[in-house]
């Protein structure tokens, strides 16, 4: 339950954790509904913009359980409209922008593979709140996956402009990809408590994941190359703070206001 989940990690260190898993579904959200209105066909812009609502509404769980395990006085809403970019936990992958569609498409599998494996194991979590909030998740995420590895695959094994754009747009995110198995002292923590497991646990069932839709799709493996990294601790890049001067800018320009 979550007082003993609370009680075998340290609360800081549990509430950062928890915002790292909502701001990966805020930012990613944020940036595929940037597409609503702009879609390639009516059937993606409704797509892409379902895909976004189900990120929202995830994040909404995520973070209003780490304001209440923060025992700041914080709500979700706080946590999203109201901490500068440096605050903020996401990988750097999610904030990528979203390019042509071929770069955007690569950046949902390339996440919605390592998402799926990370709410699969939390449905196994010590805290029950965090098992009921991956459970549902897991559902709309085993979609998401299921979307974006089938256009991987049509796209990167279509015509010769398709598969240049899906082979330019792999090469330019690949680079992001490390940044998600990474452990640090935080998820130490939570993996000794049983309520996260290790983010390099789940490196090999993305591989998996990755290196038979990138088959499939024609397209050549990238292999080992040098990663960035930062994000999980707030250092991130300059487009992260754009995609929140967007974000925020109505709660910045008229606090606290409700409607």
């Amino acid at each position: 339950m979550m007082g003993a989940a609370i009680e075998a990690v340290d609360r800081a260190a549990y509430a950062d954790w928890l915002q790292r898993v909502g701001d990966n579904a805020l930012i990613l959200g944020h940036r595929v509904s940037e597409w609503c209105g702009h879609g390639p066909a009516l059937e993606e812009d409704i797509a892409l913009s379902n895909v976004a609502l189900d990120l929202i509404g995830q994040c909404q769980l995520w973070l209003g359980l780490a304001a209440e395990v923060e025992g700041k006085g914080r709500s979700a809403d706080d946590l999203a409209f109201l901490r500068d970019a440096g605050a903020f936990r996401n990988v750097l992958l999610v904030e990528r922008p979203n390019g042509d569609f071929a770069q955007t498409l690569m950046r949902q599998f390339l996440f919605d593979a390592f998402h799926i494996e990370l709410l699969r194991a939390l449905g196994k979590s010590t805290d029950l709140r965090v098992a009921e909030i991956a459970a549902k998740a897991e559902k709309e995420v085993a979609y998401h996956l299921e979307r974006s590895a089938d256009l991987v695959i049509r796209l990167g094994d279509g015509s010769a402009e398709s598969h240049a754009r899906m082979e330019k747009a792999l090469k330019s995110l690949w680079a992001y990809t490390g940044e998600m198995f990474l452990d640090d002292a935080t998820d130490q923590a939570l993996a000794e408590a049983g309520i996260a497991p290790l983010p390099s646990s789940l490196k090999s069932a993305w591989d998996e994941t990755v290196t038979a839709v990138l088959a499939e799709a024609t397209l050549a493996h990238p292999g080992q190359s040098w990663q960035h990294k930062g994000g999980k601790q707030g250092i991130h890049s300059e487009h992260l703070g754009f995609l929140l001067a967007e974000m925020q800018f109505l709660q910045r320009a008229y606090p606290g206001a409700s409607w």
